[in-house]
């Protein structure tokens, strides 16, 4: 039976040669995505940007790709004697290997690994009390993090020279990273304190007998580049914490010779040091030794070089060694240093946010698991009960409303499906527009009980509202075109309208093409996190959604509230929460089961979790005056949007610093930890999956796909999210899409029941 309800009627199939004009629905799905390209591009920049922070952070705190080691113990064959022999301050004016000794009861204080926010500036203080200049080692992620110290260690008169941006031992490393180490550490430096430095002190170093055939080649290269290398003539050792009289004693120098002397300003405790300080410089004065930087010692002292004439002592011919290590940083050097500070200081703001937004992530995702697993055991233990009931049994007949938009594929498997039905039905299908020829194939089935209700193409809530109308029962069960119901669904899904206090009821929407393995993904996402989630919320009577795919309804409820609402993009969490607000009860049944056909490729499910996220949010929003409300609403809106906006849009859209934190920490901190650590994570969620299955008697091979859900499909589900949330933020809007099917989800097996007309 056909019941027209426009005078419009499905177009002819187009002529041979001739293009078929797009339907409305497509032309606005082509318009949207036309709109969704600039949002899904500011969302890609987005995570690209916290990428680059959270790189830009660790490079700052590791010595990435850096070897560890130390050299020990290597020939020094190939450097000349008379530096293994000579002064700690190397430098090659005119290409020749030329050592500085420090002048007789001269101390160059030199400090290294700062600046540290708690230890340079207690070193500076002390410094300036006694009127004491100091050369400062520094390391250029902490230049870069610490821009102010620096400044203020300049402008007081101290002398800073490169340590290497990272701290790594350039003894192994390529000639392209002691280049790069280098050259951005000078940026941090034109960044922090608008200059560069002619001064170098390599990690590791000490005196230059100490310089082996490893290190002498950077040494070399780095003098060809104008560099002063600088060692040490004595070590405090403050780095082993010996206390404060030993790195006074270990400090000094004997017999009044002048020393390059080590302290650090950084890298540890440096209690000790701050201690041993104020000591030293005052027992050094005591002894007549005055201070001075490492370009002052330069100043006062003639070089000895391996010179031409077989190890003479050298010269400082034009003096350019004679002048301070300190230049102004101009130009692009300048400009690229303040974007480096700038970024950093980004990168210092951002990640120890987002660290905070771990822990609260972690302690919602944890807490999300826990209730789940409470809540969803007591669920199946209430309902399971013998004495359980809805009341008296439902037995009269339903209306089925099938909303069909080019359903060719899979309408018949739809239609065959219902008529096996246990429980008496009629079937609406009501065809939205189709140009497929859906209507005519529901037709010539010949099903007892369907009726075919045409409609020009306006969408699936205008159809599931017509439908509405056009149904004879007051129970009307909605399912989608592309969904096969089992026999006994029907009989299931409406036995909890016995209860008069229930307007809807939600079903166990179940993904029937589950053998590819996009489609087992979305099979381990329905049984866990939609159909545990379920239970939860039917226990704390606050379901915020049926599901489009089975759904039963009182129809007086679904007039109630309006009908089926065009405001959202997901009108069955609009409904849903219209119910709760009107003062009906939603409640889930999970035996009434319904295989739908999921999304087959990544695109179709972008585009269907998009339109659910972004619906989500309209729907949370446009009711969300209920959390002020009184009775029903007010507990949907006091209990239900709170968990729904957690554990919906809040959590998932934090989720990935969990990923992004393990990769960090992988590459960063600790490969092992942070791996162990991800899997006692994915062990918590197998256990909650598998016990979901269990609840659903599933099979429990699908798990076996979980790890690689874990690493590639929630990452995916993460973006869409994001997206979503950028197009809520810049205030888009999108239609309404039709997915492609095929067709491949049969009905399932089972007793042929009766339809009823």
């Amino acid at each position: 039976m056909t019941t027209p309800t426009t005078p419009s009627t499905p177009p002819n199939p187009p002529a041979r040669g001739r293009r078929r004009a797009p339907s409305r629905m497509e032309r606005a799905a082509g318009r949207a995505a036309a709109l969704q390209r600039p949002r899904v591009l500011l969302a890609l920049l987005l995570l690209l940007a916290l990428t680059c922070v959270m790189l830009l952070d660790g490079y700052l705190r590791a010595e990435v790709g850096g070897d560890q080691r130390v050299r020990t113990g290597a020939p020094a064959g190939d450097v000349p004697h008379e530096v293994l022999d000579g002064g700690p301050i190397l430098s090659f004016p005119g290409g020749q290997a030329t050592t500085v000794s420090v002048p007789d009861k001269t101390i160059v204080l030199t400090f290294d690994d700062g600046p540290d926010p708690t230890w340079t500036p207690q070193v500076l203080e002390i410094l300036e009390r006694y009127d004491v200049p100091g050369t400062f080692f520094l390391v250029g992620s902490m230049v870069s993090r610490h821009p102010g110290i620096v400044r203020d260690m300049v402008e007081q008169g101290n002398e800073v020279g490169v340590h290497t941006f990272t701290h790594v031992d350039l003894s192994y490393q390529s000639q392209a990273r002691v280049t790069r180490e280098i050259e951005q550490t000078q940026l941090a430096l034109a960044g922090a304190a608008g200059i560069t430095t002619t001064l170098f002190r390599a990690p590791y170093s000490s005196q230059t007998d100490a310089i082996d055939n490893y290190s002498w080649p950077v040494y070399e290269s780095l003098g060809e580049d104008g560099y002063t290398s600088v060692f040490v003539d004595t070590d405090s050792d403050d780095w082993k914490r010996p206390g404060v009289s030993k790195i006074v004693e270990w400090a000094t120098p004997e017999d009044g010779e002048g020393a390059s002397v080590l302290f650090h300003d950084a890298g540890g405790e440096r209690s000790q040091t701050i201690k041993a300080l104020p000591k030293y410089i005052e027992k050094m004065k005591a002894k007549g030794y005055t201070f001075t930087t490492v370009s002052g010692a330069m100043a006062d002292q003639q070089p000895t070089g391996a010179g031409p004439a077989g190890g003479a002592p050298g010269t400082t011919g034009s003096g350019d060694s004679l002048q301070a290590a300190h230049h102004a940083a101009t130009g692009a050097t300048l400009y690229e240093g303040k974007a480096l500070v700038a970024a950093v200081a980004v990168a210092e703001w951002t990640v120890p946010a987002l660290s905070v937004g771990l822990v609260i992530v972690g302690v919602a995702v944890m807490g999300r698991f826990a209730m789940m697993l409470v809540l969803a055991r007591r669920h199946h233990r209430q309902r399971n009960r013998r004495r359980f009931s809805w009341g008296p049994p439902v037995t009269g007949p339903v209306s089925v409303i099938v909303p069909a938009y080019n359903e060719k594929e899979c309408i018949e498997a739809t239609l065959r499906s219902l008529a096996r039905s246990t429980h008496p039905i009629e079937i609406v299908v009501v065809d939205d527009g189709s140009t497929d020829g859906t209507a005519e194939i529901a037709e010539s089935l010949g099903l007892p009980g369907v009726r075919v209700v045409r409609q020009a193409n306006a969408g699936k809530p205008a159809a599931l509202n017509n439908g509405v109308r056009h149904a004879r029962y007051d129970i009307v069960v909605m399912m989608d075109g592309d969904t096969v119901f089992e026999p006994d669904t029907v009989r299931h899904l409406v036995q909890p309208l016995a209860d008069p206090s229930v307007g809807a009821v939600a079903g166990n929407a179940k993904v029937g093409n589950r053998r590819t393995l996009i489609g087992a993904w979305q099979h381990i996402e329905y049984v866990m996190g939609f159909n545990l989630d379920r239970r939860m919320y039917d226990l704390l009577r606050c379901m915020p959604t049926i599901p489009g795919a089975i759904g039963a309804f009182r129809r007086e409820a679904v007039l109630q509230v309006g009908g089926m609402s065009h405001d959202t993009l997901a009108e069955d969490t609009d409904i849903t929460i219209a119910l709760h607000r009107a003062g009906w009860r939603v409640v889930y049944e999970e035996h009434a089961r319904a295989w739908t056909e999921a999304p087959g490729s990544l695109g179709q499910l972008w585009s269907q979790r998009y339109r659910w996220s972004y619906g989500t949010m309209q729907a949370l929003w446009k009711h969300r005056r209920c959390l002020t409300d009184k009775g029903p609403s007010g507990r949907f809106g006091r209990v239900g949007m709170p968990l729904v906006v957690l554990f919906q849009v809040v959590t998932p859209v934090f989720a990935p610093l969990i990923d992004v934190f393990t990769v960090y920490s992988m590459v960063f901190v600790d490969f092992r930890a942070a791996l162990l650590a991800w899997l006692a994570v994915l062990a918590v969620q197998l256990v909650c999956a598998a016990y979901a299955f269990r609840l659903d008697r599933e099979r429990y091979r699908y798990l076996l796909m979980m790890p690689l859900q874990q690493l590639a499909y929630r990452q995916m589900m993460y973006l869409v999210l994001i997206h979503s949330c950028v197009t809520a933020l810049t205030g888009g809007r999108l239609r309404w899409q039709k997915l492609k099917r095929t067709g491949e989800v049969g009905a399932p097996a089972g007793t042929t029941g009766t339809g009823t007309g």
